[in-house]
C-alpha cells in the first residue's frame, strides 16, 4: 500500500516540505485546492524531487475546461518525468455557480465527458490523432501546430477521480485511472456500494480492478499519551460531523444504520452550531468512520479493515512524532 502525504502551500518552503516526505518513504505528495492554486506547490515538489508521485487531491474540474487541465495535465508531468497524477472533483453546484461562475448539471454525465475530452486532447498531442471531440457539455475540434506540445515524451498524466455516490463512482471506474474515496466512507459502504459500483464501470471499460488504483485517506485518531488522544477524537468527530451535515453523504451513515442523524446535523450547520455537532458522533461511529490508537496500532489497523480494498492511503498524524510516522508509512508499505 502506497503511503501518500500532504505539503502546504508556502512556496518558499515546499520544496523542503516535499524533500522531507520522500525521503520518509511517502510513495506520493498531495495537494488540495482549498484556498490557493493546487498545481503550483506541485510544480516546485516536483523540482527537490525524483521519486514521489504529484497528486492533486483534488482539483475543481468544473471551475476549468478540459483545455485548460489537459494542458496543465501535461506540463506538469512531463516536467515531473512521468510523475503527476491529475486528481479531479466536481465540488458541488453552489460552489461551481456561485463562486466560480461556471456552468453545473449532471455532474456525473459531465465528469465522464470532460475526462473523456481530455484523453481526445492528449490523443492529439501524444499520439497525432485528430481532435474531433464533439459531446453534450464540451466540444473541441481545433488544435494546430502553434498550440500543440512538443514535449511528448513521458506522455499523458493519470487521472483520478474523487467519488462518493454510485453514479460518479462508476464513471471512475470507466473514464479515470484510478478513485479518491472521501475520507466520509466506511467501510461497509466501500465493500457494499463503492465497489460495485467501480466493477460496473470497469465493465463499460473492459477494465479490471488491476487495472485501477483506489486512494482513501482514512481518519486517524491517536497521540502520544491519553490527552493527545483525546484531543484528536474531539477533532475527529466534528469533522465526521462536518461532512455528515451534507445531505448527499447521507447514504455513507445509512450504510451503518445511522441515516438518521443526518437531518440533525444539517439543522445544526445551518444555526453555526459547530462543536455541537460532534457530540452527535459517539464511539461507535467514530469506529466506523476512523482507525483509533496508539502510534503503534495504527499501520496494522489500517491493513486489518482496509489492506484487501486500497492501493494507497493518506492520514493525518503530524501529531506524532517523526520516528513513529515513518514506522507507520515502512510497515504500510511493505
Amino acid at each position: 500500500m502506497k503511503v501518500d502525504g500532504g505539503v502546504g502551500y508556502d512556496l518558499e518552503t515546499v520544496g523542503a516540505q516535499a524533500q522531507e516526505l520522500e525521503e520518509m518513504g511517502y510513495g506520493g505528495i498531495m495537494t488540495a485546492e482549498t484556498a490557493h492554486d493546487p498545481f503550483f506547490p506541485l510544480l516546485v515538489a516536483a523540482q527537490h524531487t525524483s521519486n514521489v508521485e504529484l497528486i492533486t487531491s483534488i482539483a475543481v474540474a468544473f471551475a476549468r475546461t478540459p483545455m485548460i487541465l489537459a494542458n496543465i495535465g501535461h506540463d506538469l508531468n512531463a516536467f515531473s518525468k512521468g510523475r503527476f497524477v491529475l486528481g479531479l472533483g466536481s465540488q458541488i453546484r453552489p460552489h461551481i455557480t456561485k463562486r466560480f461562475s461556471m456552468p453545473w448539471s449532471n455532474p456525473a454525465a459531465r465528469m465522464r465527458e470532460y475526462i473523456l475530452a481530455m484523453r481526445a486532447i492528449w490523443a492529439n498531442w501524444h499520439e497525432g490523432k485528430p481532435l474531433e471531440f464533439t459531446g453534450k457539455f464540451y466540444t473541441h475540434t481545433l488544435m494546430t501546430p502553434f498550440f500543440t506540445p512538443t514535449d511528448v515524451d513521458y506522455g499523458a498524466p493519470k487521472v483520478f477521480l474523487a467519488a462518493v455516490g454510485p453514479k460518479m463512482t462508476e464513471v471512475a471506474g470507466e473514464v479515470a485511472d484510478g478513485m479518491i474515496v472521501h475520507a466520509f466512507t466506511t467501510e461497509k459502504y466501500l465493500r457494499e456500494t463503492t465497489l460495485p459500483a467501480l466493477e460496473r464501470g470497469f465493465a463499460k471499460a473492459g477494465k479490471s480492478r488491476q487495472d485501477f488504483e483506489i486512494s482513501y485517506p482514512v481518519f486517524v485518531v491517536t497521540g502520544q499519551n491519553e490527552e493527545e488522544l483525546a484531543q484528536a477524537e474531539v477533532a475527529t468527530r466534528k469533522q465526521i460531523a462536518f461532512y455528515g451535515s451534507t445531505p448527499a453523504y447521507k447514504p455513507v451513515l445509512e450504510s451503518i444504520g445511522m441515516g438518521d442523524i443526518q437531518a440533525e446535523l444539517n439543522t445544526m450547520s445551518k444555526q453555526g452550531r459547530w462543536d455541537d455537532m460532534g457530540h452527535l458522533i459517539d464511539n461507535n461511529i467514530l469506529q466506523e468512520f476512523a482507525v483509533v490508537g496508539e502510534p503503534g496500532q495504527i499501520a496494522g489497523q489500517i491493513k486489518a479493515r482496509y489492506g484487501d480494498l486500497v492501493d494507497r492511503t493518506s492520514a493525518a498524524y503530524a501529531n506524532i512524532p517523526k520516528s513513529d510516522r515513518i514506522k507507520i508509512i515502512a510497515e504500510l508499505s511493505a
